[in-house]
């Protein structure tokens, strides 16, 4: 059972699912060792600054072990 199809005002676009393709495309080219590095470096930057902030962060994310007792100003004899 065919299906039918729509018509369409450009036939090369209703067959563009069905064509293919018997080029293979080239192999993909490998980085040279300054592009590799420079990703390795890049990745470890964003890495080390996220680590970073975490550990920045820390102390203001934790709550106080024990809050003080709050004071008001009338018991200090002002």
């Amino acid at each position: 059972m065919s299906r039918r199809r729509e018509p369409v005002p450009f036939a090369f676009l209703a067959e563009g699912d069905t064509f293919r393709s018997n080029v293979t495309p080239p192999p993909r080219r490998r980085g040279s060792f300054g592009e590799i590095a420079g990703r390795w470096l890049l990745g470890l930057t964003v890495v080390a600054g996220l680590v970073g902030a975490l550990i920045i962060g820390m102390p203001s994310l934790s709550t106080p072990a024990d809050p003080p007792a709050p004071q008001s100003q009338a018991s200090e004899g002002h």
